[in-house]
Protein backbone atom coordinates (compact mmCIF):
# COMPACT_ATOMS: atom_id res chain seq x y z
CA UNK A 1 0.00 0.00 0.00
CA UNK A 2 1.62 3.71 -0.88
CA UNK A 3 0.77 5.91 1.17
CA UNK A 4 0.54 8.78 -1.06
CA UNK A 5 -2.12 6.80 -3.28
CA UNK A 6 -4.10 6.84 -0.07
CA UNK A 7 -4.15 10.28 1.69
CA UNK A 8 -2.42 12.07 -1.38
CA UNK A 9 0.35 13.48 0.42
CA UNK A 10 3.91 12.95 0.45
CA UNK A 11 4.51 12.14 3.83
CA UNK A 12 0.79 12.25 5.66
CA UNK A 13 0.07 13.46 8.90
CA UNK A 14 -2.77 11.54 10.40
CA UNK A 15 -5.26 12.51 13.45
CA UNK A 16 -6.51 10.72 16.23
CA UNK A 17 -9.85 11.06 17.40
CA UNK A 18 -9.59 9.90 21.29
CA UNK A 19 -13.50 9.12 21.21
CA UNK A 20 -14.80 9.74 25.22
CA UNK A 21 -15.63 6.66 26.91
CA UNK A 22 -18.83 5.24 25.35
CA UNK A 23 -21.83 4.23 26.95
CA UNK A 24 -21.08 1.02 28.88
CA UNK A 25 -17.78 1.47 29.68
CA UNK A 26 -16.69 2.24 33.36
CA UNK A 27 -15.75 6.00 32.63
CA UNK A 28 -18.71 6.76 30.95
CA UNK A 29 -20.34 9.99 31.88
CA UNK A 30 -21.52 11.45 28.41
CA UNK A 31 -24.74 10.22 26.59
CA UNK A 32 -24.06 9.33 22.99
CA UNK A 33 -25.46 12.37 21.23
CA UNK A 34 -22.61 14.85 23.07
CA UNK A 35 -20.39 12.02 22.41
CA UNK A 36 -20.74 12.24 19.06
CA UNK A 37 -20.88 16.10 18.89
CA UNK A 38 -17.12 15.66 20.99
CA UNK A 39 -15.98 13.58 17.88
CA UNK A 40 -17.25 15.68 15.27
CA UNK A 41 -15.57 18.70 17.32
CA UNK A 42 -12.70 17.11 17.09
CA UNK A 43 -12.45 16.29 13.45
CA UNK A 44 -13.61 19.65 12.29
CA UNK A 45 -10.40 21.24 14.07
CA UNK A 46 -7.92 18.55 12.03
CA UNK A 47 -9.46 18.84 8.95
CA UNK A 48 -10.05 23.28 9.11
CA UNK A 49 -5.88 22.86 10.45
CA UNK A 50 -5.14 20.99 7.08
CA UNK A 51 -4.61 17.07 8.18
CA UNK A 52 -4.19 14.41 5.45
CA UNK A 53 -6.43 11.76 7.32
CA UNK A 54 -8.01 11.02 10.48
CA UNK A 55 -8.36 7.45 13.26
CA UNK A 56 -10.97 7.21 15.43
CA UNK A 57 -10.30 5.16 18.33
CA UNK A 58 -12.03 3.99 21.74
CA UNK A 59 -9.34 5.83 24.21
CA UNK A 60 -11.95 6.37 26.56
CA UNK A 61 -12.93 3.10 27.65
CA UNK A 62 -10.24 2.19 30.00
CA UNK A 63 -9.67 -0.74 31.50
CA UNK A 64 -10.04 -1.90 27.69
CA UNK A 65 -10.92 -5.47 27.29
CA UNK A 66 -7.18 -7.38 26.15
CA UNK A 67 -9.04 -9.18 23.10
CA UNK A 68 -12.87 -8.78 21.93
CA UNK A 69 -14.79 -5.91 22.74
CA UNK A 70 -18.79 -6.84 23.57
CA UNK A 71 -21.33 -5.49 20.65
CA UNK A 72 -22.11 -2.03 21.83
CA UNK A 73 -18.87 -1.07 21.56
CA UNK A 74 -18.99 -2.06 17.45
CA UNK A 75 -22.45 -0.26 17.47
CA UNK A 76 -21.27 2.96 19.28
CA UNK A 77 -17.56 2.95 16.82
CA UNK A 78 -20.05 2.07 13.84
CA UNK A 79 -22.21 4.91 14.47
CA UNK A 80 -19.27 7.57 14.98
CA UNK A 81 -17.24 6.49 12.13
CA UNK A 82 -20.18 6.80 9.75
CA UNK A 83 -20.83 10.23 10.52
CA UNK A 84 -17.12 11.10 10.12
CA UNK A 85 -17.33 9.78 6.90
CA UNK A 86 -20.47 11.43 6.20
CA UNK A 87 -19.14 14.81 6.88
CA UNK A 88 -15.23 14.57 5.95
CA UNK A 89 -13.50 13.85 2.41
CA UNK A 90 -10.85 12.70 4.60
CA UNK A 91 -9.04 9.19 5.07
CA UNK A 92 -10.11 7.41 8.15
CA UNK A 93 -9.03 4.41 10.38
CA UNK A 94 -10.23 2.51 12.72
CA UNK A 95 -8.41 1.43 16.23
CA UNK A 96 -10.32 -0.77 18.53
CA UNK A 97 -8.57 -0.84 22.23
CA UNK A 98 -6.99 -2.60 23.18
CA UNK A 99 -6.44 -5.19 20.66
CA UNK A 100 -9.49 -6.37 18.39
CA UNK A 101 -8.46 -6.15 14.81
CA UNK A 102 -12.27 -8.12 13.79
CA UNK A 103 -14.03 -5.33 15.45
CA UNK A 104 -12.31 -2.41 13.95
CA UNK A 105 -12.31 -4.37 10.47
CA UNK A 106 -16.31 -4.98 10.97
CA UNK A 107 -16.33 -1.24 11.83
CA UNK A 108 -14.42 -0.14 8.70
CA UNK A 109 -16.26 -2.34 6.41
CA UNK A 110 -19.35 -0.75 7.56
CA UNK A 111 -18.29 2.54 7.22
CA UNK A 112 -16.12 2.80 4.03
CA UNK A 113 -12.89 3.37 6.46
CA UNK A 114 -9.73 2.88 5.11
CA UNK A 115 -7.61 1.59 7.20
CA UNK A 116 -7.37 -0.15 11.01
CA UNK A 117 -4.56 -0.25 13.43
CA UNK A 118 -3.68 -3.08 15.27
CA UNK A 119 -1.47 -2.85 18.19
CA UNK A 120 -0.39 -6.13 18.58
CA UNK A 121 -0.63 -7.97 14.83
CA UNK A 122 1.85 -10.88 15.34
CA UNK A 123 3.91 -12.26 18.12
CA UNK A 124 2.73 -11.75 22.33
CA UNK A 125 3.10 -9.40 24.04
CA UNK A 126 3.20 -8.46 28.04
CA UNK A 127 0.53 -5.61 28.70
CA UNK A 128 -1.42 -3.88 31.60
CA UNK A 129 -4.79 -6.33 30.15
CA UNK A 130 -2.51 -9.06 30.69
CA UNK A 131 -0.70 -11.14 27.99
CA UNK A 132 -2.27 -10.55 24.53
CA UNK A 133 -1.37 -12.83 21.68
CA UNK A 134 -1.55 -11.45 17.78
CA UNK A 135 -4.16 -12.82 15.70
CA UNK A 136 -2.69 -12.02 11.86
CA UNK A 137 -4.41 -15.16 10.77
CA UNK A 138 -8.10 -14.04 11.81
CA UNK A 139 -7.85 -10.81 10.83
CA UNK A 140 -6.44 -11.22 7.35
CA UNK A 141 -9.35 -14.19 7.13
CA UNK A 142 -11.88 -11.90 8.20
CA UNK A 143 -10.67 -8.94 5.78
CA UNK A 144 -11.29 -11.52 3.08
CA UNK A 145 -15.07 -12.64 4.33
CA UNK A 146 -16.51 -9.31 4.89
CA UNK A 147 -14.40 -8.18 0.90
CA UNK A 148 -13.06 -5.16 2.60
CA UNK A 149 -10.10 -3.71 1.50
CA UNK A 150 -8.73 -1.80 4.49
CA UNK A 151 -5.41 -1.62 4.60
CA UNK A 152 -3.32 -3.10 8.03
CA UNK A 153 -1.72 -0.47 10.32
CA UNK A 154 0.86 -3.10 13.02
CA UNK A 155 2.09 -1.49 15.47
CA UNK A 156 6.06 -3.43 16.28
CA UNK A 157 7.13 -3.18 19.99
CA UNK A 158 4.13 -1.20 20.94
CA UNK A 159 3.53 1.26 23.60
CA UNK A 160 2.19 0.14 26.77
CA UNK A 161 3.63 -3.10 26.81
CA UNK A 162 6.87 -5.44 26.44
CA UNK A 163 8.31 -7.94 25.18
CA UNK A 164 7.88 -11.96 26.30
CA UNK A 165 11.46 -12.33 25.58
CA UNK A 166 14.13 -10.28 24.11
CA UNK A 167 13.83 -10.11 20.62
CA UNK A 168 15.60 -7.56 17.80
CA UNK A 169 13.19 -4.69 16.23
CA UNK A 170 14.73 -5.50 13.24
CA UNK A 171 13.72 -9.12 13.29
CA UNK A 172 10.17 -8.36 14.15
CA UNK A 173 9.23 -5.87 11.44
CA UNK A 174 10.49 -8.28 8.89
CA UNK A 175 8.09 -11.12 10.25
CA UNK A 176 5.20 -8.19 10.66
CA UNK A 177 5.85 -7.27 7.20
CA UNK A 178 6.67 -11.00 5.56
CA UNK A 179 4.51 -13.61 7.64
CA UNK A 180 2.33 -10.86 9.28
CA UNK A 181 1.49 -9.09 5.75
CA UNK A 182 0.99 -5.83 7.40
CA UNK A 183 0.68 -3.47 4.83
CA UNK A 184 2.19 0.28 6.91
CA UNK A 185 4.54 -0.52 9.91
CA UNK A 186 3.89 1.49 12.88
CA UNK A 187 7.12 2.28 15.83
CA UNK A 188 5.79 4.09 18.97
CA UNK A 189 7.70 5.42 22.01
CA UNK A 190 7.15 3.50 25.14
CA UNK A 191 4.00 5.36 25.95
CA UNK A 192 1.23 7.53 24.64
CA UNK A 193 2.77 10.96 23.99
CA UNK A 194 6.50 9.33 23.86
CA UNK A 195 8.45 9.55 20.53
CA UNK A 196 9.57 6.86 19.16
CA UNK A 197 13.37 6.50 18.96
CA UNK A 198 15.36 7.75 16.13
CA UNK A 199 17.38 4.75 15.65
CA UNK A 200 14.15 2.40 16.09
CA UNK A 201 12.73 4.43 13.04
CA UNK A 202 16.04 4.29 10.86
CA UNK A 203 16.09 0.15 11.75
CA UNK A 204 12.10 -0.29 11.14
CA UNK A 205 12.69 1.30 7.96
CA UNK A 206 15.76 -0.58 6.80
CA UNK A 207 13.44 -3.63 7.60
CA UNK A 208 10.50 -2.96 6.44
CA UNK A 209 12.08 -2.43 2.88
CA UNK A 210 9.56 -0.79 0.09
CA UNK A 211 6.27 -1.35 3.25
CA UNK A 212 6.04 2.11 4.97
CA UNK A 213 6.56 2.92 8.40
CA UNK A 214 5.16 5.75 10.58
CA UNK A 215 5.90 7.11 14.04
CA UNK A 216 3.12 6.63 16.09
CA UNK A 217 3.58 8.41 19.38
CA UNK A 218 5.05 11.92 20.59
CA UNK A 219 5.20 13.85 17.43
CA UNK A 220 5.35 17.64 18.14
CA UNK A 221 6.71 20.65 16.72
CA UNK A 222 9.90 20.17 18.67
CA UNK A 223 10.70 16.82 16.66
CA UNK A 224 8.84 16.63 13.98
CA UNK A 225 11.50 17.62 11.57
CA UNK A 226 14.05 14.95 12.59
CA UNK A 227 11.43 12.38 12.52
CA UNK A 228 10.08 12.97 8.96
CA UNK A 229 13.25 12.71 7.70
CA UNK A 230 13.02 8.86 8.35
CA UNK A 231 9.16 8.11 8.57
CA UNK A 232 7.28 7.98 5.75
CA UNK A 233 4.12 9.63 7.49
CA UNK A 234 3.17 9.98 11.43
CA UNK A 235 -0.35 9.47 13.79
CA UNK A 236 0.07 12.52 16.10
CA UNK A 237 -2.96 12.73 18.82
CA UNK A 238 -1.38 14.69 22.24
CA UNK A 239 0.54 17.54 20.38
CA UNK A 240 -2.75 18.31 18.51
CA UNK A 241 -4.70 18.99 21.96
CA UNK A 242 -5.47 21.92 24.19
CA UNK A 243 -2.05 22.66 26.18
CA UNK A 244 -0.85 18.94 24.78
CA UNK A 245 -3.18 17.02 27.00
CA UNK A 246 -4.43 14.07 25.69
CA UNK A 247 -7.92 14.00 26.64
CA UNK A 248 -8.48 17.64 26.08
CA UNK A 249 -10.49 18.47 22.86
CA UNK A 250 -8.28 19.17 19.24
CA UNK A 251 -7.13 22.65 19.16
CA UNK A 252 -7.04 24.34 16.07
CA UNK A 253 -4.68 26.35 16.55
CA UNK A 254 -2.23 23.89 17.44
CA UNK A 255 -3.11 21.80 14.30
CA UNK A 256 -2.76 25.11 11.90
CA UNK A 257 0.86 25.76 13.66
CA UNK A 258 1.80 21.57 13.64
CA UNK A 259 0.74 21.28 9.79
CA UNK A 260 3.21 24.60 9.45
CA UNK A 261 5.87 22.67 10.64
CA UNK A 262 5.23 19.46 8.58
CA UNK A 263 5.03 22.00 5.65
CA UNK A 264 8.49 23.65 6.20
CA UNK A 265 10.29 19.90 6.62
CA UNK A 266 8.91 18.89 2.89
Amino acid sequence: MRLLDLFHADKPVIGVLHAPALPGSPQNTLDFDAILNWVLTDADALAGGGIHGMILENFGDVPFYPQRVPPHTVAFMTALGREIRRRFNLPLGINVLRNDARAALAVAAAVDAQFIRVNIHTGARVTDQGLIQGRAHETFRYRKLLGCDAGIFADVDVKHSAPLAARELRVEVEEVVSRGCADTIIVTGSATGTPAALEDLKTAKAAAREVPVIAGSGVDSTNVTAILKIADGLIVGTALKRDAVTTNPVDGQRVRRFMEAVRGVR
